[in-house]
This record gives structure tokens, C-alpha cells and sequence, in this order.
């Protein structure tokens, strides 16, 4: 079997990491575009780029199978005028390079996957968004305005890159949830374990979100189906508000009671931790009509399963090591 070829660039993250190990995994040759040097791996090779211009690293693109754009500065951030500029050019300068380095490739990827966010559409409490009949838009009570500005801008770019054999997909990902360190779902199961579980700002905005072996699913099904073009939710099919995703996340840990946050104290939580209100406080009700259409099946398409997957993947190393600890430390 001819080995089959993927590009990831931006891999270097949390999602990007994932792809790795589920596509190394498949016997895929993984090649990341990065801006950090890191030493040779055996699941990828790392070949450097800056994410604005041309050089060397356009030669991966030529004769590789897909490609996978994840570059984008974290949005996880107090948005001052030097991070906005910064979120928008990483995202505008990494797409526009991509396509030029695609336009001049003899043999082109088959399917060029590019990020973009759940995020476009419009805060919203009482209906879901889907591909076709989603609002996009701003809102004054999620404070959103400088979000939709960079994902519209964004898509634009994708959408107007010239690469004539290149199928086109734009991901609007939802927040994906994975055990890894450093994780949203760390961050959520940490306040949980420590009683601050609680509802956030009223608990009603809803929830969009993905578990990461689905998010890797979704992926390799998208590399197949060459009759999906366009715009892709990238979400599972069941959204849930804030109350309930704490209520699951406290029962996970088996933490009886979890103290609400009101705006107020989340306005100044979010300063002290360096970072936004709207990642919390907007209503993101979005599901994934052209994947369910396009015949995909989630793995883990109900929250509590999600999550009762992480934990089992979070308690099942720490039993493995118990069970090794010498007669001295039992």
C-alpha cells in the first residue's frame, strides 16, 4: 500500500497533536508546518515556516495527499490592540500562503482543510445553527463583534484562494474536549474537583462542543467524501447550556456541590487569568447538519459520554501505575 501523505500545518497544538497520533497511526507520513524547531520524531516530521511566506516548506504540499491548516495565534487572550492584530494576521497570512503554495504545486493535495470557528455564528438561546440556515453575526451581549470580524475575514480568505484542483473545506469547530494537559476540559474538571463547578453567568448559553477522537473522525471522513465542499460544522450533534456541562463535569468527579460565578466575578476572573469573557458568556448552539447528512456517526455524540470516556482515559494510567508500586510504597 502507497503511504498516504498529510500536511498539518500549525500541528504543533493541541488539535494538531491529535491529528498526529491518530494519522501516524493509520501509517499516514505526517509532516508539520511549525514556527517552533522541535528534534525529529518517529510519529512526524517537522519542517519549519514562518505562516506568511514562501519558502522551502511549500515543496511538502506538492505531491501530499491533504492538508490540514490549524495556524491560528490562541484566542485565549485579553484582546489589547497588539493580540487583535495578531489573531487576525496569523489566521489571513497562514491562509493566503497556503493557497499561493498550493497554486504552484504539479500535483496538488486532493483536499486542503481549513480552520475556522463555531464561533461565526450568532449568539443565540432558542434555536441551533446549522450550515444553511445559520445567523452569522454579531452581538452586543456576547461581545462578540472583534470574533465574527476575524472568522468572516478568515473564511473570505479561504473562499478566494485560487487552487483550481483542490477540494475546499472550511471547519467551524466547536471547542473539542481531550484529556491532554493543558485543556479546556482540564481547566473545566479542575474548578469542578474544587467545588467551583457552579453555573456561569446564568447558565443558560449554550455550548458547542466535540469530543477529540471525533474531531479526528470527522477529519479522516472529510479526507473521503470528496462530494463534501464548503462550510463543515464541526460539532457534536447534541449542544448543551453551561448548566448542565457543569453539572456532568461535577458528577464526573464526584464533587456534590459547585459554586455559581455571576458576571461580575467571571468579568474579574477573566482579567486576573489574561483572558475574555465572551469564550464563557456566549450562547454557541451550533450542530453539525452536513456531517449527519453526509452519513457521519459520532462515536460520542451525548456529553456524558464524552466525558466518561476522558475520565476513564485520565484514572486508567494512575491505576496502571498503582498496580506497579513496589510492596514498600502500597
Amino acid at each position: 500500500m502507497i503511504p498516504r501523505k498529510l500536511v498539518i500545518a500549525g500541528g504543533s497544538g493541541f488539535l494538531g497533536q491529535a491529528l498526529v497520533r491518530w494519522f501516524t497511526a493509520r501509517e499516514w507520513e505526517v509532516v508539520v508546518l511549525s514556527r517552533t524547531p522541535a528534534p525529529p520524531s518517529d510519529s512526524e516530521r517537522i519542517v519549519a515556516w514562518d505562516g506568511a511566506t514562501l519558502g522551502a516548506w511549500a515543496a511538502e504540499l506538492d505531491g501530499a495527499d491533504a492538508l490540514v491548516n490549524l495556524a491560528g495565534r490562541s484566542v485565549n487572550c485579553r484582546y489589547h490592540a497588539r493580540n487583535r492584530r495578531q489573531i487576525m494576521d496569523s489566521r489571513i497570512d497562514s491562509t493566503r500562503v497556503l493557497g499561493q503554495a498550493i497554486a504552484r504545486c504539479s500535483r496538488p493535495p486532493a483536499v486542503w482543510l481549513n480552520s475556522s470557528t463555531a464561533t461565526i455564528y450568532k449568539h443565540s438561546y432558542d434555536r441551533p445553527m446549522d450550515e444553511l440556515t445559520g445567523e452569522i453575526g454579531a452581538t452586543a451581549a456576547a461581545k462578540d463583534a472583534f470574533s465574527i470580524e476575524v472568522a468572516v475575514a478568515w473564511e473570505r480568505e479561504f473562499r478566494e484562494a485560487t487552487v483550481r484542483r483542490t477540494r475546499k473545506v472550511a471547519l467551524r469547530t466547536a471547542m473539542v474536549l481531550g484529556p491532554q494537559p493543558g485543556t479546556v476540559y482540564r481547566v473545566l474538571r479542575r474548578l469542578a474537583r474544587l467545588g467551583l463547578g457552579g453555573q456561569i453567568a446564568g447558565g443558560r448559553q449554550y455550548v458547542s462542543w466535540l469530543h477529540e477522537d471525533d474531531f479526528c473522525r470527522a477529519i479522516e471522513w472529510l479526507f473521503g467524501h470528496g462530494e463534501v465542499s464548503g462550510v463543515v460544522n464541526l460539532a457534536a450533534p447534541e449542544p448543551v447550556t453551561n448548566r448542565q456541562l457543569m453539572r456532568v463535569m461535577r458528577r464526573a468527579v464526584h464533587m456534590p456541590i459547585g459554586l455559581p460565578a455571576t458576571r461580575w466575578m467571571l468579568k474579574i476572573g477573566t482579567w486576573l487569568l489574561r483572558t475574555e469573557s465572551e469564550l464563557v458568556i456566549k450562547s454557541r448552539r451550533v450542530v453539525p447538519d452536513r456531517l449527519l447528512k453526509s452519513g457521519f456517526e459520532f462515536e460520542h455524540p451525548t456529553l456524558e459520554s464524552a466525558v466518561a470516556d476522558l475520565e476513564s482515559r485520565l484514572i486508567a494510567p494512575r491505576t496502571r501505575a498503582a498496580r506497579h508500586l513496589p510492596l514498600s510504597a502500597a
